[in-house]
């Protein structure tokens, strides 16, 4: 296999084998790898190698499919098997022959030394002339790389030079190199070896089934970190019943069989993030046959029942603000959650004015994150000063504002927070 440095330790090798060859045969001729260009004039007398094309290779289809396991991790590098067209373009004193002398001398050289082999290709490499390529492992690939004569007609060869604006044609021929395999530099995870095997046969006739999970203040209430959850289905009772909840197992709290509860304050903090979560209950029994390393643990699932997460907003702080009088100015607003926000969630502040006269509303994106936390920073970019109710989204669960339940109170039935003031 290669890293990146192949095909130019390909085009090196093939250059410094021509130039051994044609300047014994031709005197004074050069194997230089620059495109065929008009020279105009006498040209200078050598071969032109350009590489105008590559392709996937066709016998070696499944090496670029690396396997991966379950959860997306590669267990081998990726690879990539190409094969490589070369223009082989002469050029000299077409009354000495010197185009037809070198294409012979070309054609001969590549029959002879059709495999390019592990030596040729590490003199190349270890060879002054090739500084760059010093880092190129090509000479330990397994498959053989090797030239082969590629017959085209005359249309196909014209519609090569084609792509040479305004060079004229002159005598060449097309070779292809295959095959070169580029290895991707992603690295690989190798799991260790299976310690120990078991087979069984085991009859569990009751399957836990979720049918819906909902708040215990009702069905349709919001669902927030401080609530317990109400999860209905059937059969979830069982003695040895716990519930995944973003990743952990915690203990249910009053357990039936078409019944189970779960405080969101027993869910370890940073094993929940707002939006969309998913539930599962689990039962376990022991069995004690079927493992060469005496009894296991067969455990059994429920279907994977979703729930709707909505933050909380804790504090709302205006870190800058610039702008005179009323004119539109920028800010740049912190907004602390209760619960720990994903550094891939999308973030979405929504701020409403506080008055009854054409209410301005906004909506910003949160600026990017490197890390899971509960601190959302926001630019905010031409907003009018004034006072402004603050609502957050996470993945389309939307945090709420409180609404004022006092009787007396002149925004009774209004909603009077979260808020923040942009002076």
């Amino acid at each position: 296999m290669s890293n990146y440095l192949g095909i130019a330790t390909v085009t090196a090798t093939l250059q410094r084998m021509l130039q051994q060859s044609v300047q014994t045969d031709v005197e004074g001729a050069r194997v230089t790898t620059s495109r065929p260009e008009n020279t105009g004039g006498t040209p200078e007398t050598g071969i032109s190698i350009y590489l105008y094309h590559l392709k996937r290779n066709t016998s070696l289809g499944n090496a670029d499919m690396p396997p991966r396991q379950r959860k997306g991790e590669l267990t081998k590098r990726n690879q990539l098997p190409i094969d490589l067209y070369y223009l082989l373009s002469c050029y000299g004193n077409e009354i000495e022959l010197e185009p037809q002398r070198l294409l012979g001398s070309a054609i001969r050289t590549l029959e002879d030394r059709a495999v390019l082999s592990s030596q040729m290709i590490r003199e190349t490499v270890n060879d002054p002339s090739y500084p760059f390529l010093a880092n190129s492992d090509l000479s330990e690939q397994i498959e053989m790389i090797r030239a082969e004569f590629v017959p085209v007609s005359t249309d196909e060869l014209s519609k090569v030079w084609s792509v040479f604006f305004q060079t004229p044609y002159v005598l060449s021929v097309i070779y292809k190199i295959t095959v070169v395999v580029l290895d991707g530099e992603e690295p690989a995870m190798v799991a260790l070896p299976i310690r120990d095997r078991s087979l069984n046969a085991w009859a569990f006739s009751k399957q836990p089934t979720i049918d819906f999970v909902m708040s215990t203040e009702g069905r349709y209430q919001p669902i927030f970190t401080h609530s317990t959850l109400l999860i209905r289905g059937k059969m979830l009772a069982n003695a040895n019943a716990s519930i995944r909840i973003g990743g952990v197992e915690v203990a249910p709290g009053t357990v039936q069989d078409q019944e189970i509860t779960l405080a969101l304050t027993l869910v370890p903090p940073e094993a929940l993030r707002p939006g969309v979560q998913g539930l599962q209950i689990i039962h376990g029994q022991r069995l004690e046959r079927g493992s060469t390393n005496g009894p296991m643990q067969e455990r059994v699932e429920s279907n994977v029942a979703p729930f709707v997460l909505r933050p909380g907003i804790k504090e709302v702080n205006l870190l800058d603000g610039s702008g005179t009088d009323d004119e539109p100015r920028d800010a740049e607003v912190e907004v602390v959650t209760d619960v720990r926000i994903g550094q891939d969630q999308r973030v979405i502040l929504i701020l409403n004015e506080q008055t009854s006269l054409q209410p301005a509303s906004y909506i910003f994106n949160a600026q990017p994150r490197n890390n899971n936390t509960a601190r959302i920073v926001f630019s905010l970019k031409a907003i009018k000063n004034s006072n402004y109710l603050v609502r957050i989204q996470v993945d389309g669960a939307e945090s709420l504002c409180q609404i004022d339940s006092d009787r007396h109170s002149p925004t009774f039935d209004q909603y009077i927070s979260p808020t923040i003031t942009i002076p």
